[in-house]
């Protein structure tokens, strides 16, 4: 049993919630919470959010469980590997990538009414969308304090163009995808406060150097998520736990205070969280994944450090065998 957290009881509000160790899930859109949540109270974000907007409306993700696609791609099978389905951000039209900043820099306002000065946020991204996310987010209200690159070679990109394979055997529409980029942002610091006064006064300023006692990197190798991982949860978007564990470490300089992640998904961020000891809020607006996470946050948590590096090192060397 652990001991309650009064800052996570004080964070469910009127939700329907789920206590999970040292965190808490809630059911809830995301920008109606962090609007309620009252200002400087959170002290990091770590996020994977919809980066179309779109791939998870209703009907999108309907499409997708169908096999119809929509803007979600179901790719062709590449060397006997089954290749799981992507958003087509390539797709999205000029109206849609209005309504893409106009969600981002909204989202961004109401980040920054919640999180403490001097608090980050790391939000996944992608090579299309990064700049107009992150000009979004700037837009909000938030420091644009660097890039973290999850160096990942998936088998993404690389595929001839559509429908014209043979005519253009020689011709690849988008580079293979070997990185991507989680942007760091972080909320304005008080003025003339110091990043030494921000973290005695807010827990918050800088980012948490590693269990070596190195500065946390910006460029991370990452195998894909292991399989194992997503037997578990079965999420298209889900990202390793070795790489996320590594993200909430940084995101608490002093190793104290709440981690959120407002677009859960299937837990992952809170995963992470739990195994570090550290309490996470993860909200999620859609019933399937907040139900899914309810069983995926303790399995995940309780993966062992040594099993996921191991892992790490396999995926990796396997890549390397495949690519190159």
């Amino acid at each position: 049993m652990h001991r309650e957290t009064p800052l996570l009881s004080r964070l469910a509000f009127d939700y329907e919630t789920k206590r999970i160790g040292r965190s808490l899930l809630v059911h809830a859109d995301c920008l109606e919470w962090l609007g309620r949540v009252p200002e400087n109270t959170l002290h990091a974000i770590v996020t994977d959010p919809p980066y179309g907007v779109k791939e998870y409306d209703f009907d999108q993700l309907e499409k997708r469980a169908n096999g119809n696609g929509g803007v979600w791609r179901i790719p062709p099978s590449f060397d006997g590997h089954r290749r799981s389905p992507l958003p087509r951000f390539t797709a999205l039209d000029l109206t849609e990538r209005k309504r893409l900043s106009c969600f981002f820099t909204k989202w961004a306002r109401a980040t920054s009414h919640a999180l403490r000065p001097g608090g980050h946020v790391f939000i996944a991204s992608n090579s299309f969308l990064a700049p107009l996310v992150y000009v979004a987010l700037i837009d909000g209200g938030l420091e644009f304090r660097g890039q973290i690159i999850r160096l990942v070679r998936t088998l993404r990109g690389g595929d001839r163009p559509k429908n014209a394979e043979d005519e253009f055997a020689g011709v690849s529409s988008l580079p293979r995808g070997c990185y991507e980029p989680w942007g760091l942002f972080r909320k304005p610091m008080l003025a003339g406060m110091k990043v030494s006064d921000c973290l005695r006064e807010y827990q918050t300023g800088g980012l948490r150097r590693t269990a070596e006692d190195l500065p946390f990197p910006d460029a991370v190798a990452s195998g894909r998520t292991p399989r194992r991982e997503r037997m578990i949860a079965n999420h298209p978007s889900l990202k390793p736990q070795a790489f996320l564990r590594q993200l909430v470490w940084a995101a608490l300089p002093m190793g104290t205070g709440v981690v959120v992640d407002p677009f859960a998904g299937s837990g992952s961020t809170v995963a992470a969280a739990e195994a570090l000891g550290t309490s996470a809020v993860g909200v999620e607006r859609f019933a399937d994944y907040f139900k899914m996470a309810q069983h995926a946050v303790p399995l995940l948590a309780r993966l062992q450090s040594d099993e996921i590096e191991s892992r790490e090192s396999a995926s990796l060397n396997s890549q390397a065998l495949l690519f190159g």
